[in-house]
């Protein structure tokens, strides 16, 4: 989660550059400001689409602000701070966060700074508002040195998940340990290092506390639906008498230079393909190079029409994978160029063809259309970005922190338009052409000699698996502390508001005469259209022994029309602002998009030529082929894609078309020709089968009028859907253990299967998950293994299904030494769950499922998501108040009995992917039989 955060927030450094375009300069997003006289920093902006409100609050704090040494500070305070404080007690911002309906506490931590954030039903305002100054003022009392030391464990648990136990998952640490100086803030990882952590005392933590997360350094950001006065009453009454603290001034400016190029190599136990990854120095954000420096990256690696694609893809074969992008933080930046080459490619013919490629751009520069179609892009991408008021009060509150102006978002229209063509060469000569750069070469282990030339390998502090290394931890014993002193009595909880309306927004259907349906929604809050184009099928409709053609289709569908090449129909989409993609999945094949409202109607007549008129290019169809062949082997060598294709297979049978990966095999996919492909298309795409999403700033008129060509102009035929065997539950429950050595975490999947998303317990059984494992930190499953033991960084169980019955799952990574302590409380848990559930875990889950129903509608992919939960399962348009009596008529005795009937442990699949050498034998005393090895890797 946290890292998907930071690569949004390091994205909106461009994205918030596009607020318009030359057709469109009057969108504003209002906002107010003001400061305490402590030095906090609050922004409102009022929006009342949504009876919701999101407040986040934002320290000018990151790892950039650590010394050696003491690295990954930053990022343990964003742990820490939800854990508790002084006046909300145990649990602190999770256990609120349940009661009062809010999305779930969340944070993230960057080289510049860290946020908290959440959206709430706005009756809870005051009460988050209160939170997050007892976050402030009143926390770090509560931090003790069993709390520090499982928390510690914790964050380990993060790295080694996200760094350690992925394939290149050390790229960012060699290349940065190698394009910083020793001495520059950026030279040492977010995460920081396993010794540092460990290293870690508690005068440490609170010293760094101490020093920055005072008001003076920190933005509150509040977004959504509220009353303005009496926001500004309850900022001033909650957060006034926190002190302000030592003066925090900005950093300078670090940009760096390399007095050579660097190249390094890694043999990746994880890797199953090589990855090159070349690094320059750029900029800094918001420097006035950093906008044509964007375009650039774009440009160059972008889809069909970049010169990278055009070289690497298309003509050498050598990649199915190009990306570029211009990475700014607030001292420096990085200008990163990635490449994942197929199998036994040497990456120097990779670096080769990279500068063959800079060379022709040298000579030709960006086409002026190019540049247009790329700023069409962006604007579409900024208003996604506002869908949410938490997107929009994180937007103001970068600016606020990194242009240290919030109406910044108008000087950065106007600098992303003013970038010419003679701006992108003009970067591209001063930042890449004969400039020093860091060069990564990860291959897999004893495939060095796919390294560039003349690299020297990399150092890398690698963890060794060592049993019972690390001492048990209990942060669950009570310890006194002393309280900080308060003008009025902060342990009251303050009242809720008034409660909100839920409004679901008002739907409306068509039915054409071929029998597609349309399904659709007006919300005029951005100029914005999203829809999606639902036809069954997919994977369900797949012969055993060409399994992957759905795929293979859905990827050639996008590329080319009978009338436009791949790159011309590319190029026609982005020029509309728009975007199209197709997927296969399961049970059904989905076209999706979304575009400026202004351009619907242009963006659907694509939407029919892709589906009705395709190219079925010979050239694209060896690429795509290709494409799936390396997706393959890459899921081969990832700890987690393998847990979830192991676990399939258990779950449906070797044999079952549900068991498979809808990639298919290195077999299946080298079997499937394009006459295959092109049966598949005739055979199973039909109207009949077929409902159309759509949900933006568009009438119901206008949405036909757009989809009513498609429909005459699309034959309708009859597609019978295959009834497939549903699984059943095992005999009785097995361990099974798929090796991976020197793995640094056990991935563990553990369930069975249980139930359709149309069988009449579906909800109810969502209800009982809630605090087993469905309700993040308001679940027991978190709650004992990461919070109470630190075991893992996350865990979480739920119901998977579509109208075919799916498992229900429990999903984690464990480290490695601690696997079968691990497993054993899991069982323990489940085992424990139909008996211990009480009234208060009710009042808890009650609570929550009927309060979060105010944030259910509130994002233009969330509409989407209930349209097609209607039209999927056939719900009634008021399926969400139906949610509502269902969960008020629960007891804890239904709760227990749907727990004992979908949740046995004595019925269940249970899968570790890890290190069998270390871990696997000791799992025989569970007591579920001896572990069966699903491969040896002796052989």
């Amino acid at each position: 989660m946290k890292f998907r955060i930071i690569l949004l927030l390091l994205c909106s450094f461009a994205l918030s550059s596009t607020i318009q375009s030359q057709e469109s300069t009057d969108f504003n997003v209002d906002f107010e400001t003001f400061t305490l006289e402590n030095g906090l920093n609050v922004i409102f902006h009022i929006d009342k689409s949504d009876p919701v409100v999101a407040v986040a609050l934002t320290a000018h704090v990151g790892s950039a602000r650590e010394k050696e040494g003491r690295t990954g500070f930053a990022h343990l305070f964003e742990h820490l701070l939800f854990l508790e404080s002084e006046n909300l007690g145990k649990g602190g911002l999770d256990k609120l966060s349940a009661r009062i309906g809010g999305s779930g506490a969340n944070g993230s931590t960057s080289r510049d700074r860290t946020n908290y954030f959440q959206t709430v039903p706005k009756d809870a305002l005051e009460k988050m508002i209160w939170a997050e100054a007892d976050k402030l003022g009143y926390f770090i009392n509560t931090v003790t040195e069993p709390v520090l030391a499982k928390e510690k464990q914790v964050v380990k648990n993060e790295k080694r998940q996200g760094v350690d136990n992925r394939p290149y998952g050390h790229t960012m640490y060699v290349l940065d340990k190698n394009l910083y100086p020793e001495d520059h803030p950026y030279n040492w990882q977010v995460i920081g290092s396993l010794e540092d952590l460990q290293n870690a005392t508690l005068q440490d933590v609170k010293d760094f506390y101490n020093r920055w997360y005072v008001p003076n350094n920190v933005t509150l950001t509040i977004a959504g639906d509220f009353d303005r006065d009496q926001a500004k009453e309850w900022v001033h009454k909650y957060f006034d008498e926190i002190p302000r603290g030592p003066e925090v001034s900005r950093q300078e400016k670090q940009m760096v230079e390399l007095d050579e190029t660097k190249k390094l190599y890694y043999e990746d136990n994880f890797a199953s393909l090589p990855e090159l990854t070349l690094a320059w120095p750029s900029v800094y954000s918001y420097h006035e190079d950093s906008y044509a420096l964007e375009v650039l990256a774009n440009y160059l690696s972008d889809g069909k029409n970049a010169p990278l694609y055009q070289h690497l893809v298309a003509e050498k074969e050598l990649t199915d994978r190009v990306q570029m992008f211009n990475y700014t933080s607030e001292l420096a930046g990085q200008l990163m160029l990635q490449v994942t080459a197929y199998n036994e490619v040497d990456l120097d013919s990779v670096e080769n063809s990279v500068f063959e490629t800079f060379k022709k751009f040298e000579a030709e520069g960006i086409p002026q259309r190019d540049l247009e179609r790329i700023k069409a892009q962006q604007e579409t991408n900024f208003y996604n970005s506002l869908s949410s008021v938490l997107g929009k009060g994180f937007q103001l509150a970068q600016y606020q922190i990194f242009a240290n102006d919030p109406n910044y978002i108008n000087k950065d229209v106007e600098k992303i338009l003013a970038v010419t063509s003679e701006d992108v060469m003009r970067v591209y000569q001063e930042y890449i052409k004969d400039q020093h750069f860091v060069a990564t070469s990860f291959v897999p282990q004893g495939q060095t000699e796919l390294a560039l030339e003349n690299s020297e390998e990399a150092e890398v502090a690698e963890e060794k698996i060592v049993e019972n290394a690390e001492e048990e931890v209990n942060a669950s014993t009570d310890v006194s502390y002393e309280k900080t002193p308060s003008s009025f009595d902060r342990s009251i909880e303050p009242p809720y508001g008034s409660t909100p309306q839920l409004n679901a927004p008002d739907i409306w259907k068509k039915t054409l005469p071929s029998g597609l349906k349309l399904y659709g929604i007006t919300n005029n809050e951005v100029p914005l259209v999203k829809f999606s184009l639902e036809m069954q099928g997919g994977l369900l409709l797949e012969s055993p022994d060409k399994v992957g053609v759905s795929n293979l289709l859905a990827n050639l569908m996008t590329k080319g029309t009978k009338n436009k090449t791949p790159k011309e129909l590319e190029e026609a989409i982005q020029l509309l602002g728009a975007d199209i993609q197709v997927n296969a999945q399961d049970e059904k094949m989905v076209l999706s998009g979304s575009t400026l409202a202004k351009n619907y109607a242009k963006t659907i007549d694509l939407v029919q030529e892709i589906l009705l008129e395709p190219r079925w290019d010979s050239t694209e169809f060896k690429l795509i082929k290709q494409q799936a062949l390396s997706r393959i082997q890459r899921q081969e060598a990832d700890p987690n894609s393998i847990a979830n294709n192991e676990f399939r297979k258990l779950i449906y049978g070797e044999n079952h078309i549900l068991s498979q990966n809808n990639l298919g095999t290195e077999a299946s996919v080298k079997a499937i020709t394009l006459e295959d492909v092109k049966n598949y298309y005739s055979e199973n795409l039909s109207p009949k089968r077929s409902v159309f999403h759509v949900a933006g700033a568009i009438q119901k008129e206008e949405a036909v009028k757009g989809i009513r060509g498609l429909s005459v102009a699309w034959p309708p035929k009859s597609v019978k859907m295959p009834e497939v065997a549903q699984p059943q539950l095992p005999q009785k429950s097995q361990i099974y253990f798929y090796d991976v050595p020197g793995a640094k975490q056990s991935v563990i999947r553990f369930g069975a299967p249980a139930l359709a998303a149309t069988d009449d317990d579906f909800y109810a059984a969502e209800v009982m998950n809630y605090r087993l494992g469905g309700g993040g930190f308001a679940s027991q499953l978190t709650q004992e293994l990461r919070e109470g033991k630190g075991y893992t960084y996350g865990i979480r169980s739920g119901f998977n299904a579509g109208k075919n019955k799916g498992a229900f799952l429990i999903s984690s990574g464990v480290r490695t030494n601690i696997t079968y302590d691990a497993v054993k409380l899991i069982k323990e848990i489940i085992e424990d769950y139909p008996s211990s559930f009480d009234g208060e875990d009710m009042e808890v889950t009650r609570g929550f499922m009927i309060k979060s129903n105010a944030r259910k509608f509130e994002t233009l992919n969330s509409k989407l998501d209930m349209l097609s939960e209607i039209s999927t399962f056939g719900r009634d348009e008021n399926f969400i108040k139906q949610r509502e009596k269902t969960v008020n008529e629960l007891t804890v005795l239904d709760i227990r009995e749907l727990a004992e009937k979908y949740i046995n442990p004595e019925k269940m699949y249970f899968l570790i992917v890890g290190d069998a050498e270390t871990q696997m034998d000791k799992l025989e005393n569970l007591g579920l039989g001896k572990p069966v090895l699903l491969n040896n890797t002796e052989e």
